[in-house]
């Protein structure tokens, strides 16, 4: 394989298209590689949909690099959309970006790279990749960029795919990015940011999972702390803890989603100090300092994308499982969510929030 060769992953977006450009600068043999994850006539956010394919083309022919579109919509609804739906359906609610990144972007996308030749696939995250010589593994750290850090969802990524990947954009401040595009005369250069999940354009989760789900939604009961029905939900795909609007019960003091049962099919509704937690267990973990976790850990833990990272202690369980201990009490810890766990700027490792234990 050509150690010059390097394959970047090009969603039509800015960030991806000057990591295109910038390799080329440096003078990398560039190949772009867009995936489709829809049929041509759906135009689904950005992310291999129609209006991405076709910009991800105009900054080809910019740069004057070739492109290659894989079709990747079969793979894309198995491993991202199928269990979207079903943790939605369990009653959990689940980061998809994180599964697309693991199975989609640094697995079928970087299988393709090794097939074009490429020792590397780019993309246009904002984190970096650094190699430890003395610990002999690759770590992730954050963006320099704090704000638009993206280390949270990369999390699950394996030694063998941070050896094969490179995130230049990690260095850099959106705004330094923005102004690169526009002094290349990028056609993307002022195209504006997406903010939703890339499949689900209108926001509407639970219209998506129910259109999805062959099977019929159905209504249930909804329980205050004593356990006592206080109203009827009208399925638990449209509810997530620390939902306030949209419960449908008028009370002298907000109501907020605190629990929900796929058993019983029922939901726990109550006060604002009742959704915080302090505790939880997390399942499906991964690391990436360390190999293992032994003993004890204090890091900064993460909870949600755009949440601050704060003081906690991972203690481990069985394998594949730990228990987070925060200092203090955390609003809406969410199963089906990542938490994420840092020391500085380094991720230490993350899993998938599984139950939470309210003290």
């Amino acid at each position: 394989m050509n150690s010059k060769r390097v394959v970047v992953a090009m969603s039509g977006g800015v960030d991806s298209s000057v990591t295109a450009a910038l390799f080329k600068d440096r003078g990398f043999e560039v190949i772009g590689i867009t995936m489709q994850i829809w049929e041509r006539s759906e135009d689904w956010g950005d992310c291999g949909a129609l209006r991405g394919t076709e910009d991800a083309e105009r900054v080809a022919d910019k740069l004057r690099i070739p492109h290659h579109v894989v079709n990747l919509r079969n793979t894309f609804k198995e491993k991202v959309i199928a269990n979207f739906c079903e943790e939605y359906r369990k009653g959990k609610t689940p980061n998809p970006c994180i599964r697309c990144n693991q199975y989609i972007k640094f697995g079928a996308l970087l299988k393709k790279a090794k097939e074009l030749g490429a020792v590397y696939i780019a993309t246009g995250h904002y984190a970096r990749i650094e190699y430890d010589k003395d610990k002999k593994r690759y770590l992730l750290k954050r963006g320099v960029d704090h704000k638009k850090d993206q280390s949270y969802v990369l999390y699950a990524m394996a030694q063998e795919q941070l050896k094969h990947t490179l995130m230049p954009l990690g260095e850099f401040a959106k705004e330094k990015v923005r102004q690169m595009a526009e002094g290349l005369d990028l056609p993307v250069a002022r195209r504006p940011e997406s903010q939703n999940i890339c499949f689900i354009p209108d926001d509407d989760y639970g219209k998506f999972v129910q259109s999805y789900l062959s099977e019929e939604i159905t209504p249930g009961p909804i329980l205050n702390k004593k356990g006592e029905t206080i109203g009827r939900h009208k399925g638990i795909i449209f509810y997530t803890i620390g939902q306030r609007k949209g419960i449908g019960i008028s009370a002298k003091k907000p109501l907020y989603v605190t629990g929900i049962d796929k058993k019983t099919n029922a939901i726990f509704v109550g006060r604002k100090k009742e959704v915080y937690s302090q505790e939880l267990i997390a399942n499906k973990v991964n690391f990436i300092a360390i190999k293992e976790l032994k003993e004890p850990l204090k890091v900064e833990a993460k909870i949600r994308y755009l949440h601050q990272a704060t003081s906690a202690i991972v203690f481990p369980l069985d394998k594949n499982k730990v228990l987070v201990k925060f200092e203090k009490p955390r609003w809406a810890l969410t199963p089906g969510q990542a938490v994420v766990f840092y020391n500085g700027d380094t991720v230490i490792g993350g899993g998938t929030i599984f139950k939470t234990e309210k003290k």
